[in-house]
């Protein structure tokens, strides 16, 4: 996987782990307010495609 796609899948990670996050109880509005436009800004207009012969990953996590 290229590195561009790896951004892009981590980023796509950290934003669901903070939507998340954004369900908890008690969860910090002020650190979700900044964070998420921070994040979303990041991704890439155009979502990263495979390259020839390489067929799609899906992203993992490590527990």
């Amino acid at each position: 996987m290229s590195d561009s796609r790896k951004d892009f899948h981590r980023t796509v990670l950290m934003l669901c782990d903070l939507a998340l996050y954004a369900h908890r109880p008690g969860a910090d509005q002020e650190f979700i307010t900044a964070v998420g436009p921070s994040l979303a800004a990041s991704l890439p207009r155009d979502v990263p495609s495979p390259g020839a012969g390489e067929s799609p990953e899906y992203p993992r996590r490590e527990w």
